[in-house]
């Protein structure tokens, strides 16, 4: 269409532009080959799918590069000058397409997705993204073979490129093709979105169909996503009276005739416990890398040694895949909603928190963290719902003794917990401290010496010193005059990785969930269906306390087989597990229903029960509701 005219440029550019994204897709197909099953309509609908999106991703670009050529007169379009301005243009976005590539397919190879919220993410926190970047790769070899590479590929086309530069277009001419090139991206966003990707039911295919520069902007997109409009509901006053139905438990009641109140009172008998409570957060821990839940490589001795003298909860999903996803479930109780994570929204502050709750009770309450905790906006957020900040930037030098980009390792945050634990003894006050480690994070690098796997050496280095850390952290603390009156948690905040064969791979949210306090909780196993969000319940259970609660968890130890349930999520799908049911709900109205292993991540397709997609509506389209209309805020 453009062979003759100025216009032709867009066209090279564009061939160019679907051959390497050809390539990259055949890259990331031939790397998820040991999760799909592969079909010849698969890889038709991958591939076709794929030069959908392809051709959508580049409209946009090519409609800014329009509006540039239609505006640009030819006696400056033949200038010397501007056609030196085109070649370079033309190199420096060859090696954006090329720095893409690379950087989708590391993307790729942790995260086992294209570009989502976490690469928004690390757009906006440089600081700690870049010198993570650093640390796990070879950075600078990486940008010079980009830039070499984008040369040679611009060599090669100068030719095809430099007829382009000679052409001569009219004024009408030159509207005619921009109005083309324009409208072709409005239309797109207008019809197009990021479901056309469903291919199939295994998400490797789903990711592997998408584009990754279309993926990029769809995500700043979607940041919120409003509830009501792309999700499955039903009727508003069924649903929150069914919810109200759903929190209740045997020791607790309603405290109003409200129908959108959840507010109840939990009655413990006895005498509360005023013990103090360590939450311990870990980065990225898998059950499936402990030996207690059947890992066979010894990577996790003290939490094994620890899994037989704790409360060990062997049945305990994650709610999502960030950290800032556990965080929200842990501290608010709360399920997760489509979108940025409660912590990272607008008016993230004043809900009914942990935090709060035990602030109220005259505890010490701190969020103690080994990085800079305006990452994730955490800073702000645990300070506005019931915490004291102890980041980074309290780490004296003397208490740093190893450190990468995402701050000090586990070591020097626990020495750190252990100094606030004394400062609140000191003070006379019982504390709750809420503890976020980094070290099991790529680049995976720690103090060397500590365990018999070099540092940097990948996952199971970061698990193995995590595990190291954290049995040396317990070694100190039983040194402590605090130690025999105090609760230590351990949870992780998500799983290491949330990719697999189906929508929602169950077997991949698992993490382990540990209470310890040998002198006030018996060891046992609990095998109760559980999430995140009824750590908190459970904790303030065994302290006995009786209290006004806005959460939506339960005490996993007084739930009834038919009040079992789980939750998990992405960004956009979110699913309910009852039993060995999966429920999925997603956006269009999208609802699946599945039979899944709990020992695998085989899965099978089943007509969703009424009565479950009722109960899982009612939790999700719930806490939408009380979230929009600030009913579960603190007052």
């Amino acid at each position: 269409m453009f062979s003759k005219s100025r216009f032709g440029i867009l066209s090279l550019l564009f061939l160019i532009f679907l051959v390497l994204s050809f390539f990259i897709r055949m890259v990331l197909f031939l790397k998820s080959l040991p999760y799909v099953e592969v079909t010849p309509l698969l890889i038709m609908k991958v591939y076709a799918v794929g030069l959908l999106y392809d051709g959508i991703a580049f409209s946009y670009f090519a409609a800014l590069a329009a509006l540039y050529l239609v505006a640009v007169p030819d006696r400056i379009f033949r200038t010397a000058g501007h056609r030196m301005f085109v070649r370079l243009g033309s190199i420096v976005f060859l090696a954006v397409l090329l720095f893409d590539a690379v950087a989708e397919y590391l993307f790729f190879d942790e995260f086992g997705t294209r570009f989502n919220f976490i690469s928004i993410d690390y757009l906006v926190y440089t600081r700690e993204v870049i010198g993570n970047i650093r640390e796990s790769y070879h950075l600078n070899q990486l940008l010079i073979g980009i830039v070499l590479a984008a040369a040679v590929v611009f060599l090669l086309v100068r030719k095809q490129l430099d007829r382009s530069l000679f052409a001569t277009d009219s004024f009408v001419r030159r509207i005619k093709y921009g109005a083309v090139l324009v409208l072709l991206p409005v239309l797109a966003f207008a019809l197009v979105d990021q479901s056309w990707t469903s291919v199939s039911n295994n998400s490797y295919a789903n990711e592997v169909a998408g584009n990754g520069i279309y993926d990029l902007f769809a995500a700043f997109r979607n940041n919120e996503i409003d509830f009501d409009k792309f999700y499955p509901t039903r009727d508003e006053g069924v649903v929150l009276a069914r919810l109200r139905d759903l929190v209740k438990e045997k020791n607790n009641h309603l405290v109003s005739g409200d129908g959108r109140d959840i507010t109840r009172v939990i009655t413990n008998p006895g005498t509360e416990k005023r013990l103090n409570v360590i939450v311990i957060v870990e980065e990225s821990l898998s059950a499936e890398y402990l030996g207690v839940f059947g890992h066979a490589g010894g990577l996790t001795p003290n939490l094994d040694r620890l899994a037989k003298q704790s409360l060990l909860f062997t049945h305990l999903y994650a709610t999502g895949t960030r950290t800032v996803r556990g965080l929200e479930a842990i501290t608010l109780s709360l399920p997760p909603l489509p979108g940025s994570s409660m912590i990272k929204r607008p008016k993230s502050e004043g809900f009914f928190s942990w935090g709060s709750l035990m602030r109220d009770r005259g505890y010490d309450t701190k969020f103690i963290y080994a990085g800079h905790g305006y990452f994730d906006n955490m800073n702000y957020f645990f300070s506005h719902n019931g915490f004291d900040i102890v980041d980074r930037v309290d780490f004296s030098k003397e208490e740093v003794t190893f450190a990468n980009a995402w701050g000090v390792c586990d070591e020097d945050l626990f020495t750190k917990v252990i100094t606030e634990a004394d400062k609140s003894r000191a003070a006379g006050k019982p504390f709750f401290s809420m503890v976020m480690t980094t070290s099991n994070h790529r680049p995976f690098t720690y103090p060397a010496g500590k365990i018999d796997i070099p540092s940097g050496a990948g996952r199971d280095g970061g698990v193995k010193y995590a595990d190291y850390a954290i049995g040396r952290f317990i070694d100190q603390a039983k040194r402590q005059p605090w130690f025999r009156d105090t609760i230590i948690v351990i949870v992780a905040d998500h799983c290491a990785g949330s990719a697999g064969k189906s929508e929602l791979p169950v077997k991949r949210y698992e993490i382990p969930l540990l209470v310890y306090a040998p002198s006030q909780v018996k060891p046992g196993r609990i095998d109760t269906l559980a999430s995140q969000i009824d750590i908190a319940p459970t904790v303030l259970g065994l302290l006995n306390f009786s209290y006004r609660t806005k959460f939506f968890g339960k005490d996993i130890l007084k739930v009834v087989p038919s009040q079992e349930r789980a939750f998990i999520s992405t960004y956009q799908k979110l699913g309910f597990i009852k039993g060995d049911r999966l429920l999925i709900m997603g956006p269009h109205k999208y609802l699946a229903g599945y039979v899944f292993d709990r020992n695998s991540e085989n899965v099978s397709a089943t007509t969703p029960r009424e009565a479950d997609v009722m109960d899982m509506v009612s939790y999700y389209q719930g806490v939408s509701y009380l979230y929009k209309h600030g009913l579960n805020r603190a007052n």
